[in-house]
This record gives structure tokens, C-alpha cells and sequence, in this order.
């Protein structure tokens, strides 16, 4: 039996590095070294002390501590050696046993009794504290009216000594404290019980406080450089028309940031050149939000949604059924540039891409019921001129995307029907339950437009984060094509890794793809699998595959494919996992702690 490898997204050292830039600078950002919703069930993992815990049903699956008779009720998981990075949960208050009591999140717990943690008490106050034994010291916090039967979303924030805490995406408490520099996460109460959700930890312990760089055209080369930044807004931001929205914020509502508006309102209220700023915390959604066809930027001044700095804002589409009809997020428009927000739970697609000349850049799509980053056209029937085309998706990440037969749900998936110039960079598919990227083609009104994916990673597809599986799954890393359409796709600088069927596969797509600088490792049948067309291939690395390769096509002494045992190559790829975006929102990937170049 194949030796397997151990994955680990690793904080601060490790990153899966497609691209390795000399002399990076900054945090991290957002690379996912944990998550759980508790909608398998079960709460493997994590570890007691004390109280009653079991997973019920809350709309979805939530894990409940039930005895408000405990003094202290615990559960932890993850690794004791993470050190800048946040976490973060939804949490509902159900009960309070006598005064002063709390719920709360933990981050850096060294042990049972100590931890910083995020605590709401019944008091009527949100409290940041260092626990050290009996001894609770708080940073700093904040009053804010606790109820009971009302979910709260906490966020703690961990980088060098600097320890931050978020109610519902506003900062509560901010200070400094050494007690512990790396620890596990987790969940408290004490004379209280509670439900918690939708966990996860990511790493960086802050996140970047300017705002969007203005990202690169897809037509042009990566850049060298780390791109110009402008400086944090004020209130308002200088320049531009400006817009901001929060999780209550009101159709018709000013917009200012004191005045925060909805996001569907703020969509069609926003001009050409202008930002929508996006607060942090959870938008709960039942319907669709949608960028029409026609609202517009301009090639010179793209409308831009993005994330408030410093700030997570969650599309939460759990109310949604599965169905075709209910995707999360469509942008139907044109010259618009989406950055730094988080959609899940979608009961179709999490984000239908389908104008033109946008930018999709720092996005999660996550949990959806469908792929997590579709490109298609918005309507059935459109002719090719309404084909998604000349768009560029940058530094995002699509994961734990599942749908209920386990057959159509990606990560990223340009497919059926999508014109040309659409390219992926620096972007992460990991833990769909069909494939990483799916390019799947199908005869329609025209021509499919190639796709080029270039510095990008897809490891672990065909197995959900949880461990789930499905037999119709694909569980490719790369599905390269279908219905023996031929298009030529490019796909260079990037890495298949342990994905549950071929990493790199044709699908028969019998087209002159480019094939180049490529690295595949562990994956379970063929890390390259090409049984027709006139691809090129240049400069490839397999390792441990599970049978031997096929290739047909032009390929020449540059590569080193597997045909049964490793070659010399393959021992400067060994070793865990991991990677993170750098600063500028380069894809950085280890190898056993080593930087992986392609």
C-alpha cells in the first residue's frame, strides 16, 4: 500500500507555495486550518472536561452543552503548536444558572484552565480574558445586552501578543498579554448552557488592515511586485461614492457607516467607481442576492463590494433548500470586483459568476450545495455573447462544497458554457466531495472559451473535511474537459495532491492543452492521466502516483512522470502539506516545511 501523506494547513511556517516571492512580509491571510459544523452527527475530535454534550438539531446540526448545573463545561480540539490565528464561532446563550455566569470561545489553551477566551455573561457584558488556573484577568470589553435564544457570532483574534475579540463583527477588546504564544481552541461555559456552530480557525492572526489592492487584469502576467495599497478608510473613506452594509442594517438607510444599509439594497444603489464596505458577521439570507445583468462598472471604474478591513462578512444561505434555483451570490454584471467575503451553505451554487471583466478575489465558498465558484451563463439559452468571459478569480479558496448525490459539487467549476480569457490564480479547491476544478464541456451555441489556471493548489477532493465520502463522486484534482470537445486549456505552476481519483486529467478533451511546470503527488489512481489529444506537456513532476501515467501528446525529456517508482525530483517534495496566502495575496506552499517552486 502507498505510503499517504499527512495534510496539515499550517499558520505562519507552512504554506502551499505555488509561487515563492523572496522577502514576503505580513501575516498570512485566511488559509483554513480548521472547520466544523457538526452536520455529520458527530463531534469526533474534540475532547471533554466536563459537562453534557451532544449534537442536536438547530436548523442545522449544532453541538450543545445541556447542564447549566456545571461549574465548567469544556470541549477542545485542534493543535497545541498553533500559534497567530483566529477563530471563530456562532454561539446562542440557552440558559444562565445565578448571576455573572458565561458562555464563550477559547483560543491558545494550553490547558483545561488556561486559555484566553471570549466570553458573553449575563451580566449584560462581552469580556475578553486571560485564564490562568482561578486566576481570570479580562484585557478589556464591552456592554452589550445578552438574551438568551439568540445566536452570537465570536471571533478571537491571536497575533505575536496581541489578542483582539469580535461581537458580531465589532471589536469588543483589544490588548496584549504573553501568558501563552500557541495553544488549541475551544468551547466554555460555566453555570450556563449553550449551542455552538459553524467553528472554524484560519490562519493570520489579523487580518490585513487596507483595503483591496486593485488586483491585476486577468490579461496581463502575475505581478513581481507586491501591488500599491491605499490607505485604511476614515469615515467616510476619501474618494468615490461610498456605501457601507451590516448584518442590520435597513433598505433604506443612508448608507453611511452609522447608517448602514442591506447588501441588495446597496447593489443597486452604488455608481460606477464606488465601494460597497461589507462589516463582519453573519448575513442571514433566504433568497438569492443578485448583480443584475446591466448594473455596471467600466473597464476604468469597476464597482467594488468588498469586505470592511480587518472584518469576515459571512453570506449565510443555510435557510435555502437544495435546488437549482437557490444559489447564493450571482454577479451578472460587468467591470465589478468582489473581495474579501465568505458564502456558504447556498442551496445551489455558493457564487454564480456569469458577466464579464470582473475580479473574484479573496472569496471562501463554502458548505454550498452545488460548486462553490460556478462560471456559467445566467440564463438558459443565452447565446455565446452572454458567456461569462476575460474574468479573473485571485487568491480565493472553495472547500466543503456537497451536494446530496455527491456528483456536481466543485470547488471551482468553469463549465457548460463559459467564453474565453477566464483565468484562476493563486486559488485553493481542497475537500469537495466531486472535483477541484471542473472544466467539464458540453456542445451548445458555440464555441467553450479556454480556461487558464496558473500558481494554484487542489488536494483532497472527493473527501469532505469530515471524512465523507460519495460513490459519484469524480474526486479529480484538475478535470480538464468532457464530450470530446476539444478546447485549449492552460494549466501551469500548480499542484495536484492527494485528490481522490487522477490529479491532472483530460476528461476526454482531445485539444492542444499547455500542460506545464506541474506538480502531482499521491494521488490515487494517476497523478497525470491524458489518453487523447495533441496536449503539450514541459517541465511536469509526478510522485508516488497510484498507477503509472498516461500520456499522449507532445512530451519530452522535461518532464518526469511515474511509470512505477519515483524519480530524482521527488525527493525535494516530501513532508507535510501546507500553505497560506502571503500578504499580497501570493498562494505560498510547503513541503515539509520547505517551499515548494515550480
Amino acid at each position: 500500500m502507498r505510503a499517504r501523506h499527512k495534510l496539515l494547513v499550517a499558520a505562519g511556517a507552512g504554506a502551499t507555495a505555488v509561487a515563492l516571492v523572496a522577502g514576503l512580509t505580513g501575516a498570512a491571510y485566511a488559509a483554513t486550518l480548521f472547520s466544523d459544523d457538526f452536520n455529520d452527527g458527530n463531534y469526533t475530535g474534540w475532547s471533554k472536561s466536563g459537562g453534557t454534550w451532544s449534537v442536536v438539531t438547530d436548523g442545522s446540526g449544532t453541538f450543545e452543552q445541556s447542564a447549566n448545573s456545571s461549574e465548567l463545561a469544556r470541549q477542545f480540539t485542534g493543535d497545541s503548536g498553533w500559534g497567530d490565528y483566529q477563530v471563530q464561532a456562532r454561539v446562542k446563550p440557552l440558559s444562565y444558572n445565578g448571576s455573572n455566569r458565561l458562555v464563550a470561545l477559547a483560543a491558545r489553551a494550553s490547558g483545561a484552565t488556561k486559555m484566553y477566551r471570549l466570553a458573553l455573561l449575563n451580566s449584560g457584558r462581552a469580556e475578553l480574558q486571560v485564564v490562568n488556573g482561578s486566576s481570570i484577568t479580562a484585557i478589556g470589553g464591552a456592554a452589550m445586552a445578552v438574551s438568551t435564544g439568540t445566536w452570537y457570532t465570536l471571533r478571537i483574534e491571536a497575533s505575536g501578543s496581541t489578542i483582539r475579540g469580535f461581537v458580531n463583527g465589532s471589536q469588543v477588546a483589544s490588548g496584549t498579554n504573553t501568558m501563552n504564544s500557541a495553544g488549541r481552541i475551544g468551547l466554555v461555559t460555566a453555570y450556563a448552557s449553550a449551542r455552538f456552530d459553524d467553528v472554524t480557525v484560519t490562519t493570520g492572526g489579523t487580518t490585513p488592515t487596507t483595503p483591496p489592492p486593485t488586483s491585476v487584469p486577468p490579461t496581463t502576467p502575475p505581478p513581481t511586485t507586491v501591488p500599491p495599497t491605499t490607505p485604511p478608510p476614515t469615515s467616510p473613506p476619501p474618494g468615490g461614492s461610498t456605501l457601507y452594509v451590516s448584518p442590520n442594517g435597513s433598505d433604506g438607510a443612508t448608507g453611511t457607516e452609522s447608517n448602514p444599509t442591506t447588501l441588495t439594497s446597496a447593489i443597486t444603489r452604488i455608481a460606477a467607481g464606488g465601494t460597497i464596505y461589507v462589516r463582519g458577521g453573519t448575513y442571514n439570507l433566504a433568497q438569492t442576492v443578485t448583480i443584475a445583468q446591466g448594473n455596471n462598472g467600466t473597464s476604468s471604474a469597476r464597482k467594488k463590494l468588498s469586505a470592511y478591513p480587518g472584518e469576515t462578512p459571512v453570506l449565510n444561505f443555510s435557510a435555502q433548500s437544495e435546488d437549482p434555483a437557490n444559489r447564493g451570490f450571482v454577479v451578472g454584471g460587468n467591470y465589478w470586483h468582489i473581495y474579501g467575503i465568505v458564502v456558504e451553505r447556498a442551496g445551489d451554487n455558493g457564487i454564480l459568476l456569469a458577466g464579464n471583466n470582473n475580479i473574484i478575489e479573496r472569496t471562501v465558498t463554502r458548505f454550498n450545495r452545488d460548486s462553490g465558484l460556478q462560471l456559467s451563463r445566467l440564463v438558459a439559452g443565452a447565446p455565446q455573447d452572454q458567456w461569462p468571459s476575460n474574468n479573473l478569480i485571485l487568491s480565493a479558496e472553495s472547500h466543503d462544497n456537497a451536494d446530496s448525490d455527491g456528483e456536481d459539487a466543485d470547488g471551482f467549476a468553469p463549465k457548460l458554457t463559459v467564453g474565453p480569457g477566464n483565468v484562476f490564480r493563486y486559488t485553493v479547491s481542497h475537500n469537495n466531495i466531486d472535483d477541484g476544478y471542473d472544466l467539464y464541456t458540453k456542445d451548445d451555441t458555440g464555441p467553450i472559451g479556454a480556461v487558464t489556471i496558473e500558481d494554484s493548489l487542489a488536494y483532497d477532493n472527493g473527501t469532505l473535511s469530515n471524512g465523507g465520502q460519495a460513490g459519484n463522486g469524480d474526486r479529480n484534482g484538475y478535470k480538464l474537459g468532457g464530450e470530446d470537445i476539444a478546447v485549449n486549456h492552460v494549466v501551469r505552476r500548480s499542484i495536484a495532491y492527494e485528490n481522490g481519483k487522477h490529479g491532472f486529467g483530460y476528461n476526454r478533451n482531445p485539444g492542444s492543452m499547455t500542460v506545464s511546470n506541474n506538480l502531482s503527488i499521491g494521488n490515487a489512481e494517476r497523478n497525470f492521466n491524458f489518453d487523447g489529444g495533441t496536449s503539450v506537456f514541459r517541465n511536469n513532476t509526478s510522485c508516488d502516483s497510484g498507477s503509472n501515467d498516461r500520456i499522449i501528446g507532445n512530451s519530452d525529456s522535461s518532464n518526469q512522470f511515474w511509470s512505477g517508482s519515483n524519480g530524482s525530483r521527488c525527493s525535494s517534495y516530501t513532508g507535510s502539506l501546507g500553505w497560506s496566502f502571503a500578504a499580497d495575496g501570493r498562494l505560498v506552499v510547503t513541503l515539509g516545511g520547505r517551499v515548494v517552486t515550480l
